[in-house]
């Protein structure tokens, strides 16, 4: 179990050293479209009139143009090594704000991925959802949207809140639960279950999850340490050795291996 454990510190070891290469390639090519930025800027406030100057310009703004191209080749590369955002609903915590019969509709939006689930709040408090996972490719330059509606009729439709939310803080070792406020009082709250895998499905094809891929913004994440009294009761999610042991056991044997595992 130790000897297994070792080659997968390894394997994140030198998939680490990758992501290094691409963000120092990205910063210089940044450096490089910056000089030549101010070299555009220098030339087109300065006399354009004899030929040389027309030609250092055009140079550099060919070189411009070539920089921020290599830069968003890069960038798409380091989206491609950043592995998955595996998103659990756990539910709406509104406390006084939420009533039996109430309906919801939750619509996120993160860069060209979308995930829209509706649900419903029952007489004993529990809440039903017609979607319960999501997988979510990290992005670089994107943030999380989130919409909430709640469904009063056919035409009568009341848009809770819309926020957006920084992702920088998802990259975690372990599964966290985090409460999203919804509105601005924080009376309206969604819980999200999220784990991170550093590899994807084409990286690691037999991982256990089925379900499709597809400002205000640091104070909206919290994590969520408590239940409220009218909500479903959230169950930490702990992390054991004996269990971490197994599942690195499984995944050198080549059987299923993800970290959102529930709590023995």
């Amino acid at each position: 179990q130790v000897k297994s454990i070792e080659r997968f510190l390894r394997r994140l070891e030198f998939h680490a050293s990758k992501i290094d290469e691409l963000y120092e390639a990205y910063c210089i090519q940044r450096r490089l479209r910056d000089g030549a930025h101010n070299m555009v800027k220098a030339y087109s406030t300065g006399s354009p009139g004899s030929r040389e100057a027309r030609e250092s310009l055009a140079e550099a703004s060919k070189g411009y143009k070539e920089y921020t191209e290599n830069m968003c080749l890069l960038e798409n590369e380091l989206e491609s090594q950043l592995g998955e955002f595996h998103v659990r609903m756990k539910g709406l915590a509104g406390f006084a704000r939420l009533c039996a019969g109430d309906q919801y509709e939750i619509f996120m939006k993160y860069g060209r991925q979308r995930w829209k689930l509706r649900g419903r709040i029952e007489v004993n408090s529990k809440q039903v959802w017609d979607s319960e996972e999501m997988v979510f490719l990290p992005l670089v330059t994107e943030f999380l949207s989130i919409k909430v509606t709640e469904l009063k009729s056919l035409a009568n439709h009341v848009v809770v809140g819309n926020v957006s939310c920084e992702t920088k803080d998802l990259f975690a070792a372990l599964p966290q639960v985090v409460a999203v406020d919804i509105n601005d009082l924080g009376t309206l709250k969604l819980s999200l279950e999220v784990t991170w895998n550093p590899f994807d499905k084409d990286d690691q094809p037999s991982a256990a999850s089925t379900v499709n891929k597809a400002a205000t913004v640091n104070k909206r994440f919290s994590t969520y340490n408590q239940s409220p009294p009218d909500t479903p009761s959230l169950r930490e999610q702990a992390f054991y050795v004996s269990n971490m042991l197994r599942r690195q056991e499984e995944l050198e044997n080549g059987t299923a291996w993800s970290i959102s595992s529930e709590s023995s």
